[in-house]
């Protein structure tokens, strides 16, 4: 449709292994943008020659056993502008990677687990959240149009989990991670998601233990975050759950924006 953009990301959790879901999804729901996380696969094993036949021109950032992050871009080329997140030197992981696409900035992100908590490994993640603050609040003061899309690893609020006692040690629902990305938020960014569906769970991710997918025992860790710029533009958002549902599945679904 023209006038119109669709940005999706999705946490495909290795990319090599779900290469024929992630093609069938691009196919049916033809996004314009797409940001993906846990390419888990080194930077030279990305499989950019079968993507390109799909009609997407990408950019990412692999490693070889977790991690990983790429954008596509339907009938473009991503412009790269970053290939990880300032602020540390000794940060090598590639969670972080960002592209000029169709007029706007996208930063695709996969920001850090933190379990077990308390420990070293949630203190890395609260510290990649303070550069995520830093970088993102430039965006804010130069008033670009961005998009911050990725997985988070936060269930901002009850809201965006099951009813459940069983994850209360998680890193990914403690007070510090949620007032994180809230202060993220608060900078001026909109949740897309949250916004266009304040009441409804809008779940992302289902683990495959304890028959979590069956049973919607889900999360909210898929989010895309749009500047004051673009946030006018939203029209439409959504999840493709079918695709959680489908053999060989990723235990996240795509989290879909459309933008006039």
């Amino acid at each position: 449709m023209p006038g119109i953009m669709k940005i999706a990301t999705f946490n495909i959790n290795n990319v090599r292994r779900r290469l024929p879901n992630l093609l069938r999804w691009l196919r049916a729901a033809r996004p314009d943008i797409v940001c993906l996380q846990e390419l888990k696969c080194p930077h030279a094993d990305f499989p950019a020659d079968e993507i390109a036949k799909a009609g997407y021109g990408a950019v990412w950032q692999g490693q070889k056993t977790w991690n990983g992050v790429a954008i596509l871009a339907r009938k473009a080329e991503p412009v790269l502008t970053r290939t990880a997140l300032p602020g540390d030197p000794r940060d090598h992981d590639a969670r972080y990677i960002e592209a000029a696409v169709r007029g706007i900035v996208v930063g695709c992100l996969y920001l850090p687990n933190g379990n077990p908590q308390p420990g070293p490994k949630f203190d890395h993640k609260l510290a990649w959240f303070k550069r995520l603050h830093k970088h993102a609040a430039k965006f804010i003061k130069d008033d670009l149009p961005v998009v911050l899309a990725g997985d988070y690893n936060v269930a901002p609020t009850p809201l965006d989990i099951y009813p459940t006692k069983s994850w209360d040690k998680d890193a990914l629902i403690q007070p510090k991670s949620r007032a994180a990305f809230k202060a993220l938020v608060d900078q001026g960014w909109c949740d897309a998601i949250r916004s266009l569906h304040p009441d409804q769970p809008m779940f992302t991710f289902w683990d495959y233990k304890r028959n979590r997918w069956p049973r919607d025992a889900g999360l909210r860790l898929d989010h895309l975050l749009l500047s004051p710029q673009l946030a006018p533009r939203l029209k439409k958002a959504g999840v493709d759950r079918a695709m959680r549902g489908e053999d060989g599945a990723s235990d996240h679904a795509p989290a879909w924006i459309v933008l006039k």
